[in-house]
């Protein structure tokens, strides 16, 4: 059976369709409710090397805090990470973790590539 992790939003109906997706294939996933905890820059950056993605592929760039706070494709990753870090809502959700690899489930479907 294969373990996973999902970075949660229970609110966000795509997170939902994601955490479905896991369970509709037998998989309980650990859920971490990353707006309650969220994950340090470290663990971002580590998750998204994994995904082989960029700290910018990885933020909510339609969220209305990303403009507020001038975020740009210019923005350096380091703060990116940072801004994601202290406002977490700017993090794409969900993000899914198993030992074959990382994903942000959008489409929902792509979470069967580390399964």
């Amino acid at each position: 059976m294969t373990e996973a992790t999902i970075y949660h939003n229970p609110r966000c109906s795509t997170s939902r369709k994601g955490k479905a997706y896991l369970e509709e294939r037998g998989i309980t996933p650990t859920v971490v409710k990353y707006l309650d905890n969220p994950p340090t820059v470290e663990k971002l950056r580590e998750l998204y090397d994994r995904a082989g993605i960029s700290a910018h592929e990885g933020i909510r760039t339609k969220e209305a805090l990303y403009q507020e706070l001038g975020l740009s494709l210019e923005t350096p990753e380091a703060e990116l990470l940072s801004a994601m870090v202290a406002h977490p809502k700017l993090i794409e959700r969900p993000i899914v973790v198993t030992g074959k690899g990382v994903r942000i489930g959008r489409p929902v479907e792509v979470i069967g590539d580390i399964l």
